[in-house]
């Protein structure tokens, strides 16, 4: 991909060029959703929930339509209430955006500058990085042993010029996750002038007592921004809706310059209903906790490397040189019986695939081919 030009060359130029490092920056790639010759696949590649969503937010999605003439509330106030009362959080301490994805890229917004820098692991979320080279500051990447966060190497990179530490728990693609200790750990170990971000977007699917989300901690921390978002649990994907609560003064800054009317009318309503749809939530995780460890199991023992501790809607698995096809082979074989699943070249690891957990039949029809194809 060609580099930006130098800014001294952008006044002269023959046409608009955007500034330096956007060209550098390479476009978020999506889990597949399409399989050539194959109709309606069973799409297990992006993390969405398999059940689909709560029929309380459906129905309340479709009751927005004779509004859709009318611009949404800018400051998301059902959903702010709601989020509130649920979590016992200050509604003036927490910020909306279109997913998850847009708190982050606001959070870079309001404290990079050219020559700072942000700090995650090196599995981490395609979209911490995307926010931060768009601001043209530096992305620092930390180590990850056994594909697990490790605070001490995150601290290794730590500089003078870091201004945001992203921390995904547990993170995606790896399904990994970090006791609290460790989290407190790294907190602590910051100068107070970085701000550690604390991403929940699998957080519902951990169940250990060791694990926190955070939000209890940043209630009385200056530094700590919390995210969740609706587009795991409550299968509300479609609808872009995410949250962060942090320190007043950081969301009030970030509400500076977060874009007027991000969140619509319908996935406002959509939300608040799927938060109070606790038995939705509730077979959501069921299914993933009853799933998972069988999905895990299975693959292990087809030869393939399964990363463990996963505590998410998917599992992270890797295809060593003995097996008999690559991960490459294997993800292609399933798209032509109709399961996509993901792989994650552009995370780094060419010899993985993400699989999502799927309905029961969907699950063994995963092993099923797998299966073949390694006795090929």
């Amino acid at each position: 991909m060609s580099a930006s030009p130098p800014p001294s060359d952008r006044g002269s130029a023959a046409r608009p060029l955007p500034k330096p490092g956007i060209l550098d920056i390479h476009a978020y790639v999506p889990g597949k959703a399409k399989a050539e010759g194959v109709e309606n696949p069973i799409k297990l590649s992006a993390n969405e929930n398999i059940l689909g969503s709560s029929e309380k937010a459906r129905e309340a999605y479709a009751g927005a339509v004779g509004e859709m003439h009318i611009y949404p509330d800018s400051r998301t106030t059902i959903l702010r209430t709601a989020i509130a009362g649920r979590y016992g959080l200050e509604p003036e301490r927490l910020i909306f955006g279109c997913g998850s994805d847009e708190v982050f890229a606001i959070l870079c917004q309001t404290f990079l500058e050219p020559g700072d820098n942000i700090v995650q692991g090196e599995f981490g979320f395609a979209g911490f990085a995307i926010g931060a080279w768009a601001c043209q500051a530096e992305v620092k990447i930390a180590r990850e042993p056994d594909h697990r966060i490790d605070v001490d190497e995150l601290l290794k990179v730590v500089d003078e010029r870091t201004r945001l530490v992203f921390l995904a728990n547990p993170g995606n693609p790896t399904g990994t996750w970090i006791p609290f200790s460790e989290v407190r750990r790294l907190h602590e170990a910051l100068p107070p002038s970085v701000v550690l971000v604390l991403d929940g977007a699998y957080s519902e699917f951990v169940g250990d007592p060791s694990f926190s989300d955070g939000l209890e901690y940043a209630r009385t921390a200056e530094n700590i921004v919390v995210t969740h978002t609706f587009s795991k649990l409550h299968g509300l994907a479609a609808l872009r809706v995410g949250w962060g609560y942090g320190p007043a003064e950081i969301i009030a800054a970030m509400d500076r310059i977060r874009l007027p009317f991000n969140t619509s009318i319908p996935a406002q309503r959509a939300a608040v209903a799927a938060l109070a749809d606790e038995d939705f939530q509730r077979r959501s995780i069921a299914l993933v906790d009853q799933w998972r460890p069988w999905l895990e199991q299975q693959l292990g023992g087809l030869g393939l490397d399964v990363v463990r501790p996963s505590a998410t809607n998917f599992v992270l698995v890797g295809f060593p040189k003995t097996a008999r096809r690559t991960a490459a082979e294997a993800e292609a074989q399933l798209a032509a019986k109709g399961l996509l699943v993901r792989q994650l070249v552009n995370y780094g690891l060419p010899d993985h695939l993400r699989i999502t957990i799927g309905l029961e039949e969907h699950n063994r029809a995963v092993i099923e081919v797998l299966t073949d194809v390694l006795k090929r």
